[in-house]
């Protein structure tokens, strides 16, 4: 799947870039383990830190205090952010609980939401997932949404 993706890119001339929280740049590894991923890739950031999605990505403080790091405001900024930053065509910002701690009654382990940002059509989509498993299954089962998720649009 990751193959189809590097190839649609590579076809389509377009380049990407991800910022990622709880997946802790597990897509940017999974792009870069492919050969010639450097020809639609330049730029993956693991944003962790509240402080780095402000300074690198833009995501505005308000939105961090009032919604959260794990919001659909959250992940749109990240992607936008990430496309500015990169120069990119499309940008991912991927941010939610893996756990095991870090779950709240309103957002329980498993919460993510990705952005995905495409500029030459100024398209964004956000989505909201429900993930169960273990930290490392959550992780996994988020890219690989993300990657079929962006695969899906470039085929339309």
């Amino acid at each position: 799947m990751i193959v189809d993706l590097i190839n649609v890119l590579k076809e389509q001339k377009l380049k990407i870039a991800t910022a990622e929280s709880c997946t802790g740049g597990l897509l940017a590894k999974k792009i870069t383990d492919i050969s010639g991923s450097s020809e639609v890739f330049d730029m993956g950031l693991v944003s962790y830190a509240n402080r780095i999605k402000q300074e690198y990505l833009g995501v505005p403080a308000e939105v961090l205090e009032t919604k959260g790091a794990v919001s659909y405001e959250t992940a749109e900024a990240m992607a936008r952010g990430i496309v500015r930053a990169a120069d990119a065509d499309i940008g991912v910002g991927i941010t939610g609980i893996a756990g095991p701690g870090g779950g709240t009654p309103e957002k329980p382990v498993g919460t993510v939401f990705y952005g995905l940002y495409f500029r030459r059509e100024e398209k964004l989509l956000v989505e909201e997932l429900h993930l169960k498993g273990n930290r490392e299954e959550i992780r996994e089962s988020t890219t690989k949404i993300v990657i079929e998720r962006i695969l899906r649009e470039l085929r339309k």
